[in-house]
């Protein structure tokens, strides 16, 4: 990655660009226009002291003190309005950042859970850790932007404002400065390229560190039973020491740049002061000159040697430019990439009724085909029981219903998603209170207490309120609740949802007999149309047919 690159940089501007041009953009513009007032007032006010600290320096060096006070009284005044607006420059430009964060990763989580976006994204190679890409990196972009815009444009201010200054007192101090800011730039350029690279890899270490640690906590009570805490101290050691690994890489090559960038900011103290001593020395300028000079160059060579005092930062940024456009690209592409070009894909269409019709369903990669050529029709009120050995694609079946796999042919019939309610083996516990598990995903939907009770009672959870502490209590739910609990609550949330249509993948599992039998019996009460994945012979007592995955794509219908 070249810090010039242009289209870097386009990548920049089309992230940068959606706030700045979207429903807020007047109100954006508005507070950035109040921060480059406030930091050109920052400069003026810089300029102002310039010439003030020439008279002073001179009414020093030439023991003059009425105009020693009057110049020390000038800087005073100059103090006292500049803490106002250095202060206030700060604070518009952090609330500024927490305003473009907020709508940005907003807009980012919008379009994450756009269409399964999600869902598809993890099976994307290019796209590690997206949590990491939402919560840090479109920080790290917007704070990271505001910065070198004020730099930029501090810069700017600089340039066009000391370098008429400094012209004015000696020409050949200018052609030095340009010179010397040339060379710094090519130097450092050539140096700290390399840095931009490392700083993406380690940007992606430290995020795949953070998620082998996340992974064993969130299995923790597996690895206990497994025994596996050598196998999972060894996968957070060998991530920690990629991350090591890099992060002495990168440090290495800073440690080269900063060779350079540490003696050329030293010089930067005696070069203005070098150039001027023989005008000063022959009596061709007074000594506050001097001191003005050496203030005119420090600031004109800052403006000019933003590259060389930012490598560092601006690779930081560059890596997580190219981080936050890929994860941005991958949204707006979301399916596999294996299902792009001339592959075939299933059609799905939204219908009363539940059919299969010639599908031929494949893994998303379209490397093996799980089912081929399959017709099944399911009526209102009759249920389906998909069977087969592990592997053989039962549960694929019910990932292309749901529209989360199409790789193959063939059409499938179905009622929309909201009709529709899938219940995997192990069910999903939300973060929130058990009226939130209870009513997931349509939390706005208005039942009583009461409801709630009595549902829990149908599954056979009747003291489950009192035992957490009511309907609003907080709990780490999947930790509190055993499995065949968290399969019942899952079934609650069927039975008040009442959709028309519910797909159980072994989701009865955990249950012993009576207990499955009693939930598939309100199940059937409750009207809806029950298509079930499993292995339970008990299972066949309440569906009607029986689709057998045979494996090799080999498939039998037959009533149960």
């Amino acid at each position: 990655m070249n810090v010039f690159d242009r289209r870097l940089w386009r990548r920049f501007w089309d992230i940068a660009r959606l706030y700045w041009f979207s429903e807020d953009q007047w109100k954006a513009r508005g507070v950035l226009a109040l921060l480059l007032l406030l930091l050109f007032a920052f400069t003026a006010l810089n300029v102002v002291l310039n010439f003030v600290g020439r008279d002073f320096m001179t009414a020093l060096a030439e023991k003059d003190m009425p105009g020693f006070n009057r110049t020390l009284m000038i800087y005073l005044g100059v103090f006292v309005i500049a803490t106002p607006v250095s202060v206030f420059y700060a604070f518009v430009r952090k609330n500024l950042g927490i305003n473009w964060r907020l709508w940005l990763t907003n807009h980012f989580l919008g379009r994450y859970f756009q269409n399964r976006a999600y869902y598809h994204v993890n099976d994307d190679k290019g796209i590690d850790n997206p949590d990491q890409r939402i919560s840090q990196d479109i920080s790290s972009f917007t704070v990271t932007s505001l910065g070198f815009l004020s730099i930029l444009f501090f810069s700017l201010v600089q340039l066009v404002s000391f370098v008429g200054i400094l012209w004015s007192i000696s020409t050949t101090l200018v052609m030095v400065l340009v010179g010397y800011a040339f060379i710094g730039t090519l130097v450092t350029i050539f140096f700290g390229k390399r840095l931009i690279g490392l700083n993406f890899q380690q940007l992606k270490r430290e995020a795949d560190l953070r998620y082998g640690l996340v992974h064993v906590r969130d299995n923790a009570e597996s690895i206990a039973f497994y025994r596996g805490e050598d196998r999972e101290e060894g996968q957070v050691k060998q991530r920690l020491l990629a991350a090591i690994g890099n992060l002495r890489l990168l440090i290495g090559w800073e440690r080269n740049l900063e060779f350079f960038t540490k003696g050329y900011e030293y010089l930067i103290l005696i070069l203005p002061i070098v150039v001027m001593a023989p005008m000063y020395f022959a009596g061709q300028i007074k000594f506050g000159v001097v001191t003005q000079a050496e203030g005119a160059f420090i600031s004109v060579l800052g403006a000019l040697s933003v590259i060389v005092t930012q490598f560092e930062q601006l690779s930081n940024f560059v890596a997580g430019i190219s981080r936050l456009e890929t994860f941005s690209a991958a949204l707006d592409q979301p399916a596999s990439s294996a299902n792009a070009g001339d592959a075939s894909t299933i059609e799905s269409v939204e219908e009363s009724r539940l059919a299969l019709e010639h599908v031929t369903l494949q893994t998303p990669d379209h490397l093996q085909t799980l089912a081929r050529d399959v017709s099944v029709l399911t009526p209102a009120g009759r249920g389906l029981l998909i069977t087969g050995a592990s592997g053989t694609g039962k549960s694929s079946i019910l990932r292309a219903i749901a529209g989360l796999w199409n790789a193959g042919e063939g059409r499938i019939a179905r009622p929309p998603l909201k009709d529709m309610m899938f219940l995997p083996q192990r069910p999903y516990m939300v973060l929130g209170s058990l009226r939130e598990q209870l009513l997931y995903p349509r939390l706005d939907r208005q039942t009583t207490e009461g409801d709630l009770k009595n549902i829990l009672e149908r599954v056979n959870l009747t003291g489950l309120p009192e035992r957490v502490g009511g309907f609003d209590a907080e709990m780490d739910w999947g930790h509190m609740l055993s499995l065949g609990e968290q399969q019942r609550l899952a079934f609650a949330r069927l039975l008040l949802a009442k959709p028309d249509y519910a797909f159980l993948d072994e989701a009865t599992s955990a249950l012993d007999g009576p207990n499955e039998t009693h939930l598939y019996g309100e199940l059937e009460a409750s009207g809806t149309t029950y298509i079930s994945v499993g292995h339970r012979p008990s299972l066949f007592a309440f569906h009607d047919q029986v689709l057998e995955l045979q494996g090799g794509g080999n498939w039998r219908l037959r009533p149960t």
